[in-house]
């Protein structure tokens, strides 16, 4: 393990202003977001969003990484260039999923726990020779307003995720660390802090008492929010002041940055809720984004599979890019989503 090219690693994908495009979707999930627009899911229609996205203009100045799916880091532009190699061209970063998925947690009904590190070491090995610098994990954890989740499915899920992470760094491979707090259901916003908050102290105990180096790895997780189904929803400032507190107390200065996930929220809400907690810096850690469907769904709406297309639908990914780069510096305004580039 080199801590110091880890280091770098880590710190470029988050240096300001820049972010990270999850384009890590499953078979079945990108299946759901094609099927929306009414595109056949196919190999080659799946590698030429995925061309789309990583060969619009300009947006290298506000992604610092990419994840990357198995098939997608195999997959190349129309001129035969890996799209790994496409991508660190412009100096973004590639990465990759590599959880085999959430299952149902053996005898604790109601929860999960993520499997695929049978074998990890060995595949950690080919993604970087295929140009991986960076991996995911992503660990489920479900909530309800009373047992779920249980310490011990918390202890499950921290204890994989610091596995992973720890062959991620042993293969010199930056790893994003993903506890995700779910925001489906209808728990409260003090129910998904105090859950977020057993969840990261565990999380750090565990990657620590694995010898993972804080300082060569970035942090995905959930905001604390109400859940969707909850009839006090808050606003975007008490969002970002009750994430912001349990961050603070949890995760250590050491950890370059925090790349938030959107969880199913929609892009606007996504951007303000990034542009609210970095207005209340200066923080620890940098705090960015690691979007999918915040960044995509729109670009899929714009795109709708038809060639013509095409210039739009780039055009509507650099704006997502632009304003969540603002929303980094604390600079953005949602009158801004109406506002020509």
């Amino acid at each position: 393990m080199n801590l110091d090219q880890l280091s770098a690693v880590a710190n470029a994908i988050v240096a300001e202003p820049k972010g990270i495009l999850a384009a890590d979707e499953s078979g079945p999930t990108i299946k759901k977001r094609f099927d929306a627009i009414k595109l056949e899911c196919s190999e080659e229609n799946r590698r030429r969003y995925r061309e789309i996205l990583f060969t619009t203009e300009g947006v290298e100045a506000y992604l610092g990484g990419v994840i990357l799916y198995d098939e997608t880091l195999r997959q190349s532009s129309a001129d035969g260039t890996p799209f790994a190699e496409l991508l660190a061209r412009r100096g973004i970063i590639p990465g990759v999923k590599v959880d085999g998925g959430a299952k149902p947690l053996a005898l604790h009904a109601g929860e999960k726990i993520t499997e695929g590190l049978d074998g990890l070491r060995e595949r950690l090995l080919e993604y970087r020779q295929l140009g991986a610098r960076f991996a995911k994990w992503r660990g489920v954890i479900e909530i309800d307003e009373h047992g779920i989740p249980s310490a011990y499915g918390i202890r499950a899920n921290a204890h994989a995720l610091a596995r992973y992470a720890a062959l991620c760094q042993e293969a010199g491979i930056v790893p994003i660390v993903e506890p995700e707090v779910l925001m489906d259901g209808s728990h409260s916003l003090e129910r998904c802090e105090a859950v977020t908050s057993q969840v990261l102290e565990i999380v750090f105990a565990e990657l620590d008492a694995q010898r993972v180096v804080f300082e060569g790895m970035l942090l995905k997780p959930n905001m604390v929010i109400a859940g969707m189904k909850c009839t006090q929803q808050v606003d975007l400032y008490q969002v970002a002041a009750a994430t912001v507190r349990c961050l603070v107390r949890y995760v250590p200065a050491a950890v370059p940055g925090i790349v938030f996930l959107s969880g199913g929220q929609s892009a606007q809400d996504a951007t303000a809720h990034l542009n609210a907690m970095n207005q209340l810096g200066p923080h620890p850690w940098q705090v960015s984004f690691s979007y999918g469907r915040a960044l995509q769904a729109p670009v899929l709406t714009a795109w709708k599979g038809l060639e013509q297309n095409v210039a739009e639908a780039q055009k509507t990914f650099f704006r997502r890019c632009h304003l969540n780069g603002l929303a980094r510096a604390g600079k953005y305004d949602s009158a801004m989503e109406a506002t020509p580039l």
